[in-house]
């Protein structure tokens, strides 16, 4: 341009090139989308690596190794892996995982096909729960009792902080189920049987952990991605996990799906499936609901993920064969053991056409998609973002006041005869097992999948149990607390504080026939303090309102702590007041859900939900009866185990270097002569391997003695058939070697064996001999009322 001008005026003369020229219309190019984009890439992909986006195996079951090899799209860590293999592995060998996961898949690829970024995802339920020294909040069921969703919104951004710390992209939380039978053992991960409560503050939770839609912060590298689950219907299955919802479609859909809009419409960027059926339809494989409702009705565009090995539980299909949930709507996945041997099927569904491409594509570029959104192609590795390896953040002091805000906030006080506030000078004893317990305390997923078992409250650093609380606010005014478990003491308190409450438990492990709460620790102790004439308060944890009348008549104050999680002193908060007995926290939660009058299924309401009185608005207390149908007769099928360990039953292996007490079903004697171990029979962990690998014993402690009428009956398969005897008994043997090789190579089995041929009075015990190798696979051992064989010389 320069030189033209020049050459005119050099010219002295107007030259045509001299004549301004007309100048085009510059057309804006509009920028691609990300869906537009995210097809760009998958366009550049080669089937493999399309297919792999949809395969989401667990931290236990790859190397970085396999990441480089087969650049999955995503991974999880399930609730019992860890880094290494190790559980109960700190904070910076999660971030170390990251980085070499992600590094693995960052290596260039030939030809110049696009890198794609992984995500880590894991279920930060309630908090970081996996990760020792993360904060724990209390459960869904607790912050339903708050019902505060600005509350909420700051667990879930405390949550996404400490889950980014460690490297981790994506949290598997929250949960939107409507629970509707308090049986179920998820229970406490609804907020509500309200569906209005649940909307409200699951698309707190979203927004929480995602950041706000539309603000600068929304998934930036301080945020995570949510997801929402399980879609749909997982609270409406009658009680029992997994279960089928059944009725009018319209009226389900009313309840159960109602909180998925508004927590789409705030950002949700993923959806998990639920494991129930619809009508008889598994979610996995329900093209109406997966791709109809979620996506036409809803207007949901971003990842469908499967739950773990969902997908197998559809009618023809297996954990590694199974194009029906691909066609129905799912986008990827979750197969944590089995993984390899999906790939390989899809690439040749996708290849035979078994699978049309662009369903493939599809579900790729909707994978892609998120990871655009997510700002993962520009993000560097776990440990250079802005909160990688900020140890300060996870477990610290502000989250940990957040979560103890949300412990006194969730209290809900069902009794008081003037008991509270207990006087800060006050003399207080604190008793029950679960008091100086943070495992119990926090519940499932807490470090591992089930909670509880070893755990003990060395694994959880920086986290305070409620017995730990109470002294600490008693201490500071002067008074005197002491914590005696059994309720013993040799100084006369002037009130004493009983904490007890369910096991810790996961999903289909803590499914129940009925409301009743069967462990009589706690009212043991209640009514030792009442004979005593000492003023008593319980705190109940649990994660559902139970039927507990017995307990709530014994005592004076009666207090739902549900599941507080890793802050106890907020219990101490709201039950300890000032040196003169006045309050300095009241209560304020209140009843998301019914608390049942009777221990059987659908009884009526004796506290309906919104039910929550407080020192200033107290309440009476209504006759409570003491009885209950569960209680008058006595069970005609005792469990020992059956998809979950049986209540109240002991184990205790043992071999020639001792003997050990087995929790849940999973451990090994001293010497590891027998090994109990669970794996994946139709669900996650509901069978049990048991393997004699050299002369031993495993002993099985009944909660209650059984007559001799009925049968034991074993429910198993034959892995390694016995070279030498094998025997079951009480007080007399009966031998098992030709019952176990009548079963080889034919799957499943049922064996009955007589009572009556085990003992000559009421049986406490059984007790499982082998002399030499043995190996079964366990669906369920159960004392029930058919009588078996009439001989006691098996096979049976």
């Amino acid at each position: 341009m320069i030189g033209r001008l020049l050459a005119c005026v050099a010219a002295l003369v107007i030259l045509p090139a001299c004549v301004a020229q007309p100048v085009a219309p510059v057309t804006a190019v509009p920028a691609p989308t990300i869906e537009q984009r995210a097809a760009n890439i998958v366009g550049q992909m080669s089937i493999e690596h399309k297919v792999a986006q949809l395969i989401q195996p667990d931290i236990s079951t790859i190397t970085p190794a396999d990441v480089a090899t087969y650049r999955f799209g995503s991974i999880l860590n399930g609730g019992n892996s860890g880094p290494g293999g190790d559980d109960k592995a700190l904070a910076p060998a999660w971030l170390a995982l990251a980085d070499a996961m992600w590094d693995a898949a960052q290596q260039p690829l030939p030809g110049g096909e696009p890198v794609i970024p992984m995500l880590w995802a894991t279920d930060a339920v309630h908090g970081h729960n996996n990760v020792p020294g993360a904060t724990i909040f209390p459960h869904n069921i607790a912050l339903g009792a708050a019902g505060d969703a600005a509350l909420v919104r700051r667990i879930g951004e405390a949550t996404a902080a400490e889950v980014a710390a460690t490297g981790i992209d994506w949290a598997f939380a929250p949960t939107l189920a409507v629970a509707r039978d308090t049986r179920w053992g998820r229970t406490y991960e609804s907020y509500s049987q309200d569906p209005r409560l649940v909307a409200a503050l699951g698309t707190a939770m979203v927004e929480g952990l995602q950041g706000t839609r539309g603000t600068p912060d929304f998934l930036d590298d301080r945020h995570v991605i949510a997801t929402i689950k399980h879609f749909f219907g997982d609270g409406g299955t009658g009680g029992k996990d997994q279960g089928d919802t059944a009725g009018s479609l319209a009226e389900i859909e009313a309840v159960h799906a109602a909180p998925y809009p508004p927590a789409i419409a705030a950002g949700a960027q993923s959806v998990m499936a639920s494991f129930n059926s619809i009508n008889g339809v598994k979610m996995h494989g329900n093209h109406a609901m997966l791709t109809d409702l979620l996506r036409e009705t809803m207007g949901f565009n971003g990842v469908v993920v499967g739950d773990w090995n969902g997908h197998g539980q559809i009618p023809g299909c297996t954990n590694t064969n199974c194009p029906q949930s691909l066609l129905a709507g799912l986008d990827i996945y979750m197969v944590p053991e089995e993984w390899k041997a999906l790939y390989t099927t899809l690439i040749a569904q996708a290849r035979d056409g078994t699978i049309p491409m662009a369903r493939i594509d599809e579900a790729a570029g909707r994978i892609i998609a998120l990871k655009l959104r997510a700002g993962a192609f520009e993000r560097p590795r776990p440990s250079a973002r802005s909160l990688g390896g900020k140890w300060g953040a996870i477990g610290s002091p502000e989250h940990r006041a957040i979560a103890r805000e949300a412990v006194r906030k969730s209290l809900v006080l069902l009794k008081n005869d003037g008991v509270l506030p207990i006087r800060a000078s006050a003399s207080v004893l604190i008793a029950g097992k679960a008091a100086d317990s943070i495992a119990a305390q926090s519940g499932g997923w807490s470090i591992s999948w089930q909670g509880g078992g070893d755990l003990t409250n060395a694994n959880f650093p920086g986290a305070t149990s409620i017995s730990a609380g109470i002294a600490q606010a008693v201490g500071a005014a002067g008074g005197r607390a002491a914590l005696s478990a059994d309720g013993k003491f040799n100084t006369r308190p002037d009130v004493a504080i009983v904490i007890f409450g369910e096991p810790p438990y996961a999903e289909f492990m803590g499914d129940r026939l009925d409301h009743r709460f069967d462990d009589e620790e706690g009212l043991a102790l209640l009514k030792r303090f009442k004979a005593a004439g000492i003023r008593t308060v319980a705190v109940l944890l649990s994660g559902r309102p139970m039927w507990v009348n017995r307990e709530i008549s014994a005592a004076d104050a009666f207090v739902a702590a549900w599941l507080p999680g890793s802050e106890g002193q907020g219990v101490a908060d709201v039950l300890i007041g000032t040196a003169d007995g006045q309050p300095r926290q009241d209560f304020s939660g209140r009843l998301s859900f019914d608390w049942p009058a009777d221990c059987a299924p659908g009884s009526a309401a004796l506290f309906a939900a919104g039910f929550g009185p407080s020192y200033a608005a107290p309440a009476s207390t209504p006759m409570l009866a003491a009885s209950c149908r569960a209680i008058a007769g006595a069970p005609s099928v005792t469990t020992l185990f059956a998809r979950t360990p049986g209540r109240g039953v002991t184990l205790v292996a043992r071999d020639a270097s001792g003997e050990r007490t087995i929790q849940r079903w999973i451990g090994s004697s001293p010497s590891g002569a027998v090994k109990l171990g669970a794996f994946d029979l139709t669900a996650q962990e509901d069978g049990r391997a048991i393997d004699f690998t050299a002369k031993g014993d495993l002993d099985i402690a009944l909660a209650t003695p059984v007559g001799r009428v009925g049968s034991v009956e074993l429910v198993f398969a034959l892995v390694t058939p016995p070279t030498g005897p094998v025997t079951l008994g009480a007080t007399r043997t009966v031998a098992l070697e030709s019952t176990l090789k009548l079963a080889a190579d034919k799957g499943y089995r049922t064996a009955r064996i007589p009572l009556a041929c085990l003992a000559d009075a009421p049986i406490a015990k059984l007790s499982l001999h082998a002399d030499s190798p043995v190996a079964l696979r366990l669906k369920s051992l159960r004392i029930v009322p058919e009588p078996g064989p009439s001989s006691c010389q098996g096979p049976f």
